[in-house]
């Protein structure tokens, strides 16, 4: 039986994310510790745990079929890899940081400074475009040290909370790109094996939509019924269901977590009361 090879990184946030959404697409991985390889029971699919910059080069060469990878090890090193889906989990920057008490004014402070990273292809894009020239040290590590030993006047590496460019007394200056997890597909893929990724990018898709949206119900008076209709973003309309005491309605929607609370505080505003909010597992359009 044919099955679709999948690459996500060996350990790490980005490991627990992609095995996270592989469960809520209801895959079941037999994965013990330590493992390099695993077989999903359920779905025709198997897991290799690599390192994560050496994905790009499995999928060039079609080692793997496809990948759960961050968007920027792609930038730096696969370029030519096609992506299939924005995964909207471990989002992070890739960003210029020089120490807190350097006077920053512009990008043309890095012209012919020292910068350390384990990014250069990135780094070199970035300040060819804006006409800057800097000499780069590669460092595959904590890049965070370099300017605390004088081996570097700035650095660039991946941000997310900021909280380990404070503790090592270093500002960020310039976001050189914004990157999340995404769906990254071999260009050797068979079309037996596409046929499998449409199926698991349809999972996908309900799962990342189910995480986008809140289940809502709420009671209403009837007189009030068209006024919080109005207000309900729903999918295509709300239902709306006679209750047991006459003069009164419960209305099923959904509204998506990004304006969830603007929404909520219109319809109690509006007079809906015994408002319910629930997850939603699956969502399929």
């Amino acid at each position: 039986m044919t099955k679709i090879r999948i690459a996500v990184q060996k350990s790490g946030r980005l490991n627990e994310d992609s095995l996270k959404i592989l469960k809520d697409c209801g895959i079941s991985i037999d994965n013990g510790k330590d493992q390099l390889k695993a077989t999903a029971r359920n779905f025709p699919l198997e897991v290799f745990y690599l390192r994560n910059g050496d994905i790009p080069q499995y999928l060039r060469d079609g080692v793997v079929d496809i990948a759960i990878i961050g968007e920027n090890v792609l930038v730096e090193k696969g370029k030519d890899i096609s992506i299939s889906e924005k995964l909207n989990f471990s989002k992070c920057k890739v960003s210029l940081a020089v120490p807190k008490s350097v006077k920053y004014e512009s990008v043309e402070y890095f012209e012919g400074k020292r910068i350390a990273t384990s990014y250069p292809n990135t780094v070199n894009d970035y300040l060819k475009s804006k006409g800057v020239t800097a000499d780069l040290h590669i460092i595959n590590g904590s890049v965070e040290i370099a300017p605390n030993i004088g081996l570097a006047d700035g650095i660039c590496d991946i941000v997310s909370s900021g909280s380990t460019l404070f503790k090592n007394n270093l500002k960020e200056v310039e976001i050189m790109l914004k990157s999340e997890a995404v769906l990254a597909v071999s260009p050797t893929i068979s079309e037996e094996r596409r046929a499998i990724l449409e199926r698991l990018q349809f999972r996908i898709k309900s799962v990342l939509q189910a995480r986008q949206n809140k289940y809502v119900l709420l009671n209403a008076p009837n007189e009030k019924l068209e006024e919080i209709i109005a207000i309900l973003p729903g999918m295509r309309s709300p239902t709306v269901l006679p209750l047991a005491e006459e003069g009164w309605s419960s209305v099923h929607t959904v509204i998506n977590r990004d304006t969830f609370w603007e929404v909520i505080d219109e319809l109690k505003q509006a007079g809906a009361e015994g408002i319910l909010v629930c997850p939603i597992e699956k969502m399929v359009l």
